[in-house]
């Protein structure tokens, strides 16, 4: 990073760092990225630097590759015209200080110049970032009108810093809440994902349901049951996925609306299946208990079943439950020791057929109950597994 400003240095351009990472430094944090904003156009930057990515030129924005790092080096400009609702129609290239006008929030509107050690502040940043506040840059209503997503950025870095929004920033925020369904599903998700995936994501999914943003983002969801997910989701450990996330928030819906949500947001096949299983299944599970070893081996043999115990553990402790059925499940866990919980089957179907069961849902039912008494332990060798196999075919040769 300091290699790519000196080099602007040295070249005659000024050259800064901007946005998030100039906060982060601020505030103590190591930032993830590092943007550099410089009065260099984009050709000037590709020339400068000839290993550049210049798909974002248009925009003002090279991609410099230097020492295996990648640095986002970005020309000061203006915008205006936001057709979409997220992107500018035309761009202009100014100096630092228009710059930092076009920007979302004060406390991303800063500037550091690294070689001179020195903070750049035309917004006010500095003062919001000690007072741990959110406020938007200008008129909120114009800064949100331009790009929707930042009502959602405002209030993943209210949750993640633990700052207050700006009350005319959260008016804005409010009054533009239905303007979200404007946006990419996709883009939605992602933040969606850094708001629900945070230690801090509790607080998140409060701004959420209180700026009324959960119409658009989780269509058909009754707001009773989000607001009891959240509390679910709230007492989760600290670190979880999108998918257990979304089946915490989403504990108390139906299937379709756990499908509607996940398909509307376009999350990945595999989030999905994690929140359809997990809501789905943890009814099941507590009907399911006492449960013998059998069918104990085949719940513990399922991918997300520690997921779906804390997604349990959760919400019995949200509705104020006993979880003394947890409890014992687990004893039954530790009880189990070295046992295998996912054994091969003794007799594959091919054997199970020379045996005398025709193909269908017999042969099917029959491989199902013999794995279960292997699982059991009640059968544990090949001809154990035929003479049981046998004595059921002679109890079933009506079905």
């Amino acid at each position: 990073m300091l290699r790519v400003v000196r080099r602007l240095h040295e070249a005659g351009y000024q050259a800064l760092l901007a946005g998030g990472c100039v906060r982060d430094v601020l505030l103590g944090r190591r930032p993830h990225d590092y943007d550099v904003a410089t009065n260099a156009t984009p050709p000037t930057v590709a020339e400068l630097f000839p290993r550049s990515l210049t798909v974002g030129a248009k925009f003002g924005v090279v991609i410099v590759r230097v020492g295996g790092r990648e640095v986002e080096v970005a020309t000061f400009r203006s915008e205006a015209g936001y057709a979409d609702g997220r992107r500018p129609d035309r761009v202009v290239f100014t100096d630092a200080r228009q710059d930092a006008l076009r920007r979302d929030f004060t406390i991303n509107g800063m500037f550091l110049d690294p070689v001179r050690d020195e903070v750049i502040d035309y917004v006010g940043g500095r003062a919001d970032l000690e007072k741990g506040v959110i406020r938007a840059i200008g008129k909120p209503q114009e800064r949100f009108g331009e790009d929707h997503l930042r009502m959602l950025r405002a209030v993943r870095f209210a949750a993640r810093l633990d700052f207050a929004i700006d009350p005319a920033t959260w008016r804005a925020m409010c009054d533009h809440a239905d303007k979200l369904g404007r946006i990419s599903a996709e883009r939605i998700g992602m933040e969606l994902e850094y708001i629900l995936t945070d230690p801090s994501r509790g607080r998140g999914g409060r701004l959420l349901l209180d700026a009324g943003f959960a119409g658009t983002i989780f269509p058909g969801m009754e707001p009773s049951k989000l607001e009891a997910g959240l509390k679910v989701l709230q007492a989760w450990p600290r670190r979880i996925g999108f998918g257990p996330a979304l089946a915490a928030l989403l504990c108390y819906a139906k299937l379709e609306q756990v499908n509607k949500v996940c398909r509307h947001l376009k999350t990945s096949n595999n989030i999905r299946h994690q929140a359809v299983w997990l809501v789905t299944n943890q009814d099941k599970l507590l009907d399911a208990m006492p449960i013998s070893k059998g069918p104990l081996k085949k719940w513990l043999a399922e991918p997300l079943f520690e997921m779906l115990m804390r997604l349990l553990r959760c919400r019995l402790k949200t509705e104020g439950r006993s979880q003394i059925v947890l409890r014992q499940l687990q004893r039954q866990i530790h009880a189990l020791g070295d046992e295998p919980i996912a054994p091969p089957p003794l007799l594959d179907g091919h054997e199970l057929m020379q045996l005398g069961c025709p193909a269908g849902p017999l042969l099917g039912l029959l491989a199902e109950e013999l794995y279960l008494a292997q699982l059991e332990n009640h059968v544990t060798t090949k001809p154990q597994a035929r003479h049981w196999a046998e004595e059921w075919l002679r109890g079933h040769r009506s079905l």
